[in-house]
This record gives C-alpha cells, sequence and structure tokens, in this order.
C-alpha cells in the first residue's frame, strides 16, 4: 500500500516527460506527497492538479457527517466494485513518481524505505479519477500484489506502468487495461533510511 510518494521533477519537466500539454499554470506541489493533498497527475491529455484520494463519506455514531476519507489506494481485484468501476472504465490516469515509500519497524518506531526503479528518474504509476464535490477532481493509485525487493516491504505495491503501456492503460479498453495491473518485472532499488515514518490525515484501501 503507498500512502506517501515523491515527485520531484518540475512541472514543466514533467509535461514533457509525458508529452502532454501542461495545465497546472502556477500550482506548485511538495516534493513529497501525501493522501488528501494536491498532486500532479497526466489525465486527458494534459498535466493536471487532483487531490489524492476519493472521498469516502463518513458518518459518527448520532449520525452526523464527518470529515471524508481521502481512499488513495485501489485493490486491483476490486475494481469491479461500485466505488471504483465507473472510474476504471472510463477515467485511468497516469501518476507520475520520482519513488514511493513504505512503512518498516516496531510501532510506533517505523521508519520510511523508498523504492523506485533504477531504469528511470521518473515513471508512471496506474491510477483512476474521478470529479467529486467534495474536494473537485480526485485520483487514486491502483495497486496489486508486491513482488522482488517490494515483497520485502508491503504485500502490496503501485502498478508501474512501461512507456510502451501508457497509452493501453489510458485510453484501451477495461480489459487491456486489467492485463496490465499485474506487479512490476523490471528491477527496483531499496533504500532503507532511519527518518521515522510520518503520515498526514486519514489514508485508505479499497
Amino acid at each position: 500500500m503507498c500512502n506517501l510518494y515523491r515527485m520531484t521533477k518540475n512541472k514543466d519537466e514533467v509535461a514533457a516527460w509525458f508529452d502532454v500539454m501542461n495545465e497546472l499554470g502556477g500550482a506548485n506541489f511538495g516534493a513529497e506527497v501525501y493522501p488528501g493533498y494536491p498532486g500532479a497527475v497526466v489525465a486527458e491529455g494534459k498535466l493536471k492538479q487532483m487531490s489524492w484520494g476519493f472521498p469516502l463519506v463518513m458518518k459518527g455514531k448520532s449520525g452526523q457527517p464527518l470529515k471524508p476519507k481521502p481512499v488513495n489506494n485501489a485493490r486491483t481485484d476490486k475494481l469491479d466494485s461500485f466505488f471504483w468501476r465507473y472510474s476504471f472504465e472510463e477515467r485511468r490516469c497516469l501518476i507520475p513518481v520520482t519513488a514511493w515509500a513504505e512503512a518498516e519497524g516496531p510501532k510506533g518506531g517505523k521508519t520510511r524505505s523508498w523504492l523506485s526503479r533504477p531504469d528511470a528518474e521518473l515513471f508512471a504509476c496506474a491510477g483512476v479519477w474521478r470529479n467529486s464535490d467534495e474536494w473537485g477532481e480526485c485520483y487514486s493509485m491502483v495497486m496489486t500484489d508486491a513482488a522482488g525487493l517490494a515483497a520485502e516491504v508491503h504485500t502490496r505495491m503501485p502498478v508501474l506502468l512501461a512507456k510502451d503501456d501508457w497509452g493501453k492503460w489510458t485510453g484501451g479498453s477495461p480489459e487491456d487495461a486489467r492485463a496490465l495491473c499485474k506487479p512490476w518485472e523490471g528491477e527496483l532499488e531499496l533504500d532503507r533510511t532511519k527518518v521515522p515514518w510520518s503520515g498526514k490525515g486519514q489514508v485508505g484501501l479499497l
């Protein structure tokens, strides 16, 4: 599961990397992206700003509305559920990433372990997006079973897309896209750090 990732390239570099129109204007992003915060997404042939996580409406014990929870990860085996189905079938996107983090260590003492692709300084994770009443346009990262070095730190990992598969993910049929929802077979690089794990806000996986 991914609850933190890095995107350290500037918007012009990202737009050029993916060969899309830059619609970000004066938007600025932090180098680290957390659930519920804005991130850069490639959708509809454009580089856009969206919030990371689909809003999950919550209610208190007495039925009063609570702050929505950002569901920032979508499991591949749940893409046919009502929560994800229409976005997966109609609104798939690319999420530019330079590395993603997983938490390792004992409870209360977890640290950040970063995973990246040694063959690409910037790469694409598979995503889905939609418009929401709560946060406007929002996106979620598609997760699959972990493999290779990623399996050393978690049971799941983002769906990483080879450049030749970008168009198939965003514009292909649901069947074509589903065939891409598999563990990454290429090399990965694992950087275990002593930096304490910390997240911002609520996170979720459906």
